[in-house]
Order: C-alpha cells, then sequence, then structure tokens
C-alpha cells in the first residue's frame, strides 16, 4: 500500500486577505493547550459541515516565536506522510503568526485516560494494549520504512479517532537523518518536555548523537516511557530513566502486565544498540501467543479488516466473539469501529448476511436517533434488493426491531417492491414469513398498495399449498380490515372470510370466523343479515368441533348486534 506520498490536492494554501484569514473550517470549542505551543479545537468544516479537528499554532507573541520550526515542520510532515495509524491531514493555512492544521476529529489521549480509571483491571487493559499495538505499528512504520525518528513519543503526541483508535501525531520533530532541513538534531532539545522522553544517550551528548545510530533507538526509549505511563499514570518515571540507568526493578511494573514486562525491559535498554525496538516489540506482540495476538479488541479489529478474504469458519469465530463480547466493548469501538466494519461485510450478502444482520441491528442501537436512518436504515433497505434467500429470510425475521425506523415512501417505493416477490416465492417459509411481515409494514404503506396490490397478493396465497399459509392470511386480511377503504371492505371481506370458511384446514376455517367477529364493526347492519351471517350459516355444522363451537360464538355475536339495531327500528305498521 502506497502510505506515503505527498497530496497534491491537500497543499497547504495561504489564504490572506485584507480582512483576515479566509479559514475552511469554523472553530468550536477549545480542548487542549498543549505545552503551552498549540491549542486543540473542535471545528467544522465549511464546505460540508463535518467534524474536523484543528490544531493551531499562535506565534504572533514574540516569546513563542521559537515554536514556528516545530508547526512548519509539523505541517510538512504530516501533509506528506499516510498511514492508516497516524493522524490523518486534511487541510492547512499558513500566515505570518499562525499555522492552522486541519485534522479528522480527535481527542487527546490525555483526556480519556482518566476515564478508564473506573473499567475493569480486564477492559482497561485490553483498551491500552489496543492503542498500543496501533502506535507500535505506526512508529514501526516511521522508523523502518520512513527512516526517520519520530522524537516526542509520549501521551500528548497520541489521539483518539471517535472510533476510540489511537492515532500518532506530534509530529514536530519527526526527521529523517537524510534531510537537509531535519529538526530533530539541531533543535530537538528546545522542543518544551523533550528531556521526558529522551533517552540515555541524548541526555548524555544531545540530539545530534542519534542522527548517525539507528533511527529506531530513540523512539523505542520512549515507547517504553510510553507503556510505563498509560498503564501506571499515577506513578512517576521508572528510576531506569535517571543515571546510572538500572534495569526497571519488579516494583516498578504495577499495573503493567506480567507478559509485556520483560520487553518493556528490553525497550529501556540505555544500550541503543541492544535496545529492542518498535518493529521488534510489535512482531513479540502478535506472535502465536503473543499479548497483542491475544488481545481481543487487536483481534477483532484484524478480523473485520481481513473479513472478506477469511474463510467461512475464520468468519463464523469473529462473529460469534462480537456477539458474545458486544457489551462488553468501548462503545465508541462499538459504534465507529465495528458497526462501520459489519455494515460494508454485509454488503457482500452471502451465509455470514445472516450473521451479521442482528450484531448490525445490536451495535446500532447505540447510534443517535438522528444518525440511524442514515447510518443503520438506509444499508438494510438495500439489503431488500437482494437475491439471498438467508438473507431476506433475516431481514423479515428482525422486522421488529427496525421497522419503527422505516418511513412511509422508503417502504412503498423502496421495499414493497422486493418484498412483494417473497408472496410467489418457491420456498414456503419465505411466503410464511412474507405474509407475517405485512401487518408491520401496512401502516406505512400508500392507500393505492394497501386497497389493491397488496390485496392482489393475498388473495393468491388464500390458495397456497401451504395450510398454515392460508391461516395466516385470513388472519393478516382481518387484522388489516379497519385500514382499508370503505368500498374495499364491502367488495373484500366477505368473499375472503367466506373462502377461508371453506378450507379444508380446520384451523383456517376456525380463523375465517374469527376474522368475521373480529371485523363485525366493518360491515353495515345489512350486511350482517344478507351477507355475513348467510355465509357463515354453513359452519354451524361443520364436522369439526372446534369449527362448530366457534360459529355459534360467531353467530351469538351477529344476533345480538342485530337485535340491539332492531331495538330501536321504528316499526311501519300501527299498533
Amino acid at each position: 500500500m502506497d502510505y506515503l506520498r505527498t497530496l497534491g490536492s491537500a497543499a497547504v494554501s495561504t489564504l490572506v486577505q485584507k480582512s483576515g484569514l479566509n479559514l475552511p473550517f469554523s472553530l468550536g470549542s477549545k480542548l487542549a493547550q498543549v505545552e503551552g505551543y498549540y491549542t486543540l479545537y473542535d471545528a467544522t468544516k465549511r464546505d460540508d459541515g463535518s467534524a474536523v479537528s484543528v490544531f493551531e499554532y499562535d506565534f504572533s507573541d514574540s516569546s513563542k516565536k521559537n515554536i514556528r520550526p516545530f508547526a512548519q515542520n509539523a505541517l510538512r510532515k504530516l501533509r506528506t506522510t499516510r498511514h492508516p495509524d497516524i493522524l490523518k491531514f486534511m487541510d492547512a493555512v499558513e500566515s505570518d503568526s499562525t499555522i492552522y492544521i486541519m485534522t479528522e476529529r480527535v481527542r487527546p489521549l490525555s483526556s480519556v485516560l482518566p476515564q478508564y480509571s473506573t473499567k475493569t483491571a480486564q477492559e482497561r487493559e485490553d483498551w491500552l494494549l489496543w492503542g498500543l499495538h496501533r502506535i507500535s505499528v505506526s512508529l514501526a512504520f516511521l522508523n523502518d520504512q520512513c527512516l526517520s525518528t519520530h522524537g516526542k513519543i509520549c501521551t500528548q503526541s497520541i489521539f483518539l479517532s471517535p472510533s476510540g483508535e489511537w492515532k500518532l501525531g506530534g509530529f514536530e520533530v519527526l526527521s529523517n537523518p537524510k534531510d537537509e532541513a531535519a529538526l530533530l538534531y539541531t533543535m530537538g532539545g528546545l522542543l518544551p518536555g523533550s528531556s521526558t522522553w529522551a533517552p540515555p544517550e541524548v541526555k548524555k551528548s544531545g540530539w545530534s548523537a542519534v542522527k548517525e545510530s539507528d533511527p529506531a533507538a530513540p523512539d523505542a526509549y520512549a515507547l517504553g516511557l510510553l507503556l510505563h505511563a498509560v498503564f501506571n499514570p499515577s506513578h512517576p518515571p521508572p528510576p531506569t530513566t535517571e543515571p546510572p540507568h538500572p534495569p526497571p526493578a519488579p516494583s516498578s511494573r504495577v499495573a503493567i502486565p506480567a507478559s509485556i514486562f520483560p520487553f518493556f525491559k528490553k525497550l529501556l535498554n540505555p544500550n541503543p544498540k541492544g535496545r529492542l525496538n518498535a518493529k521488534g516489540f510489535l512482531e513479540i506482540g502478535m506472535a502465536e501467543t503473543g499479548f497483542f495476538r491475544n488481545n481481543r479488541l487487536v483481534k477483532v479489529c484484524e478480523g473485520l479488516d481481513n473479513f472478506a478474504l477469511g474463510s467461512e469458519a475464520e468468519k463464523s469465530q469473529l462473529l460469534k466473539t462480537l456477539k458474545e463480547s458486544a457489551s462488553s466493548f468501548p462503545p465508541e469501538f462499538a459504534s465507529y469501529r465495528v458497526l462501520p466494519s459489519l455494515l460494508s461485510a454485509l454488503e457482500f450478502g452471502g451465509a455470514s448476511g445472516v450473521t451479521i444482520l442482528p450484531l448490525v441491528l445490536q451495535f446500532g442501537a447505540n447510534v443517535s436517533p438522528e444518525e440511524y436512518p442514515k447510518v443503520i436504515v438506509a444499508p438494510i433497505i438495500k439489503l431488500y434488493a437482494s437475491p439471498d434467500r438467508g438473507l431476506r429470510m433475516a431481514l423479515l425475521d428482525h422486522l421488529p426491531e427496525y421497522v419503527d425506523k422505516l418511513d412511509k415512501k422508503a417502504v412503498s417505493d423502496k421495499i414493497f417492491p422486493h418484498l412483494q416477490l417473497g408472496f410467489s416465492d418457491t420456498v414456503a417459509v419465505i411466503r410464511e414469513a412474507t405474509v407475517k411481515s405485512i401487518i408491520l409494514l401496512a401502516p406505512k404503506l400508500t392507500d393505492r398498495l394497501l386497497n389493491n396490490d397488496l390485496l392482489r397478493l393475498l388473495a393468491k396465497t388464500q390458495t397456497d399449498s401451504e395450510p398454515s399459509i392460508r391461516t395466516n392470511t385470513c388472519i393478516l386480511i382481518g387484522r388489516l380490515a379497519p385500514s382499508l377503504g370503505y368500498n374495499t371492505k364491502r367488495k373484500v371481506l366477505v368473499p375472503a372470510f367466506s373462502r377461508a370458511l371453506k378450507d379444508p384446514f380446520v384451523h383456517a376455517r376456525v380463523a375465517a370466523l374469527m376474522a368475521f367477529m373480529a371485523t363485525v364493526d366493518c360491515f353495515e347492519i345489512s350486511e350482517l343479515a344478507s351477507k355475513v351471517i348467510p355465509n357463515m350459516a354453513f359452519a354451524l355444522i361443520d364436522t369439526e368441533k372446534l369449527v362448530r363451537d366457534q360459529a355459534f360464538k360467531a353467530l351469538e355475536l351477529f344476533v345480538k348486534k342485530l337485535e340491539e339495531h332492531a331495538a330501536h327500528m321504528v316499526s311501519t305498521l300501527p299498533s
């Protein structure tokens, strides 16, 4: 993959006008002011309203002039470096006194770490290792493929995307020793806080000492300190950071997992030539029994990224893991990392689609009401066009979970044209599920579809070869009756229920009688006497007692209603 390239379309634009800067974003709330040399804001992109973040480097004050080279280096490096685990550059604006860098929407890691102090030890460990895995990947990329030293690996250089994924930023001194404009080797010591992540060789001889050495060595030491900082945020750096740099004692482990501690010590080796680098740390962690490999969040991300290429067994195992662990995932991870990947996988259909759909609905429960139609409903509606029977069946089985979110236009224009094919499907279970689904969708159908197209389809299912489908069709027509038009009721109800009364399946005949009773208010009094009773009277002597009993109950109801009406009728003959 071409991770490293120059983006001509995202080039820095100096947009200075007489009225001031013409910014491609609108600044929102301030999130953080870091070391006094940049301020991080939530912001909104002007052209499409999308959420972004903006880093403001303000050196209008003469006391801050020295931060300009760092800001320019951060801009240059971030603009030309692309990797999934590196902060995504989007645009920038530069003037004589300020540099604004617009990136994907993020939050500082330092603001999120305290939230995990209340989590269980296992949840916190899972989350931290997942984050450290992503930082190790990005750092190995910078060191190994870009042949560069980041030079500022610390919590302030790490940001969280909306999905909770850790992104590496803080490129103020990112340098390649072959770059003539490299800042790290000449100005690294001027960066605020640089002494806290500097390795022993830098503390002894300055940053210029690392120019001729392995570019990964300084970052590896800082990675070890980062590991200690995130697992033990309330503890000071381990004593090994100060001369004579003794090996970390067992007491310095505190909350660092025992499986990682031996490699933590190797990251903090005071001898840069013997120090474990980020790539080596990553390889150890991703080994068969490694601490990264067995991390559930790492496994889930890896499974989602490779879902399309995985075997059916691998897909099934991943989906099983998601189902079992859904409630324990960080909310942002579930909503913005797992859910989009599941929706993407759902488009491929196949056998996995049947399992993915309920997971989409499960993970989608946390999506805001404003976003739900776009994020969840829109992709689901598209699935109704799928020829995959398993997926179509899953859509109908889970209809109660999302039907309330469907609007009338979508049901009538996009769902019903595909749904109606289910009435004539060669598989009986699909036909029956289609019939049962109508009661949920009927309130969202247009009058034309309800009183014409749908009833024509139901007339066919009343003669279906499956007794249960004929029975459910009769029940459905009875439940739809109050919603039908006046003329439609006159033409449809009595013939439909009378047909069911002649069905060889006993429960279909019982359903017809119950439908007559349930829709008694849909008939005019004259119809009860002239059409309903004459068309159901023969059921009084049905061969099955179950039908006869129900017929007498129905007749009793009808006669009572006629008696009530007759009691108020005026006689035309003189008394």
